[in-house]
């Protein structure tokens, strides 16, 4: 992958300034605009290759579009529901959070709120400053022995389990990803909603906003769980549907709830905050100085590893880049975008294309397949998208356009190097084309079973012909080209020489009007590599 420039970065939202202070010094040019709206935004968004926000910014589908230099939006903070990745993703933007900057502060403000509702802190304090002395009224109960359910096992869910464990909790959990194994082996024994509901005395939702997520606690699931559970969210506000939770406060089927995040922030409607048994923040999960100076610390450093080439940490959209950044990847990748164009230019009068088959073989290419398809790929369909293709928008594209995507690895034969094979279906014809890297430098091995007697260096100028092998059919070729000014500098002849094959001729320049081959050629390409 060509290493990303970014030379200029908006901050919208305040940040610790340790995030400016890194970026200038890796030599990026830094503008800090906060409070800005939506109108606003659209018009600066513009200058720009980068973008920081926390959780304010609503960076929309409008301001992605209007964003014609963007490459990194970077969210100072966990979880990216203020972005729409959908609409990045598709513009070849990638989406960058810090997964880890709030953790501690997140799980820390979860355990607070869950000792406050054990033992009525806040209402208790409240109480003493209006001059009353009320002990009856605040009657709490012990955390020791109780049963806490966390739905959402990932780094936040992991580290409120063992803090509360300390308080003798036990801890039980549900999470689609995590394995039971390596939950069990932090102390949460796992198990599926519908039979984590009914043993809970305290439940914490540590999930992402998704359709899958929002309402998980709702008036069915709340009527499974025990008369006057308690609940937590410090996530996102929607997981808990705030009116069933109004209803069971009411009916004491919840028995109390500490809020960080609300579905509207701020609440226009006061029911829930000012319920008396509802403990409420103003969405502080990741309001520390340390988890601000991790998460602006981290955001920065994670944009200039990418930019120098070093490692891709915290992309959600970009997974595939992630092992890239080594010189083979590099060699790889030049070879995938190659042999994708040479068999867009051998099949340009073939479209649309229905189906790409890609394959890797060797023990060299078993992880490289992922990088491999979108390498193939942005070759294949780069002069035809009409945006800027790369890594993160192509395989949306192929879906988007009706291309069928496969991809397959193999174990090698014995060859030493990695070889990549891809099959092209357009208009009901098949197009192959192998390729492999020699001393670091893109090779063609095979076209449409055509298999050179020398690999085809994939670089400079580059003319394909397909014609019936013939004493003559060199020298013809030699001198049409010579006739419109084209020097021949290589020439590759497959092995075999029966039946129409591809021939290849590296040239000084690419000709002007192909039709000159017409009289000697049945098909023919050309393509700069």
């Amino acid at each position: 992958m060509a290493p990303i420039s970014i030379r200029a970065v908006l901050i919208s939202e305040s940040v610790d300034p340790r995030c400016r202070a890194i970026l200038e010094e890796n030599g990026i040019r830094v503008t800090e605009k906060t409070s800005m709206k939506k109108d606003e935004l659209i018009a600066e968004i513009k200058d720009y290759d980068g973008l920081v926000v926390r959780s304010a910014t609503k960076v929309t589908a409008d301001v992605i579009n209007a964003a014609n230099n963007l490459k990194i939006i970077g969210r100072a903070g966990t979880g990216v529901d203020n972005v729409d990745v959908d609409a990045a993703t598709k513009k070849g933007i990638i989406v960058m959070n810090t997964p880890s900057g709030n953790t501690i502060s997140a799980a820390e403000l979860t355990c607070a709120l869950l000792m406050s509702l054990s033992r009525n802190v806040p209402q208790a304090a409240m109480s003493m400053k209006q001059g009353n002395w009320d002990r009856k009224k605040f009657m709490g109960a012990e955390l020791f022995g109780k049963v806490l359910g966390i739905v959402g096992l990932g780094r936040i869910g992991k580290e409120v389990a063992s803090r509360m464990q300390s308080f003798g909790m036990k801890t039980i959990g549900y999470d689609p990803i995590t394995p039971p194994e390596v939950s069990a082996s932090w102390g949460v024994e796992q198990m599926s909603l519908e039979q984590l509901w009914p043993q809970c005395d305290y439940i914490t939702v540590h999930t992402p906003l998704m359709p899958s997520t929002v309402g998980l606690l709702n008036d069915e699931t709340f009527a499974k769980c025990k008369k006057g559970v308690k609940v937590v969210n410090c996530a996102r506000g929607g997981i808990i549907d705030e009116a069933a939770l109004l209803r069971a406060l009411e009916s004491g089927q919840c028995g109390g709830a500490g809020l960080d995040v609300f579905v509207e922030e701020p609440p226009k409607d006061r029911s829930l905050v000012d319920h008396p048994n509802v403990i409420s923040c103003p969405h502080l999960g990741a309001s520390t100085k340390e988890a601000q100076a991790r998460c602006g610390e981290d955001i920065a450093l994670q944009i200039v590893d990418m930019v120098k080439g070093k490692k891709l940490v915290g992309a959600v959209n970009a997974q595939v880049l992630a092992s890239t950044f080594s010189q083979e990847s590099h060699q790889l990748i030049k070879l995938g975008e190659a042999v994708g164009a040479v068999l867009r230019s051998c099949s340009a009068s073939k479209k649309p294309f229905s189906r790409v088959q890609i394959a890797t073989k060797g023990d060299c290419m078993e992880s490289c397949t992922g990088y491999m398809t979108s390498a193939v790929l942005v070759g294949l369909l780069s002069q035809d998208s009409g945006c800027c293709l790369n890594f993160i928008n192509v395989l949306n594209l192929a879906k988007d356009t009706g291309i069928m995507v496969n991809q397959a690895h193999y174990v090698s034969d014995g060859a030493a190097e990695g070889v990549c094979k891809v099959e092209l279906v357009a208009d009901g014809c098949s197009f192959k084309a192998s390729g492999s890297v020699h001393g670091g430098i893109p090779v063609l091995l095979e076209l449409s079973d055509s298999v050179y007697r020398q690999p085809v260096a994939l670089t400079g100028n580059l003319l394909f012909f397909k014609a019936s092998a013939s004493p003559q059919l060199l020298s013809s070729v030699a001198g049409l080209l010579a006739a419109e000014g084209v020097q021949i500098q290589s020439f590759s002849a497959p092995a075999d020489g029966t039946g129409d094959l591809w021939f290849c001729v590296g040239v000084s320049s690419l000709l002007r009007d192909l039709s000159a081959l017409k009289p000697l050629v049945k098909d023919a390409a050309q393509l700069s590599i």
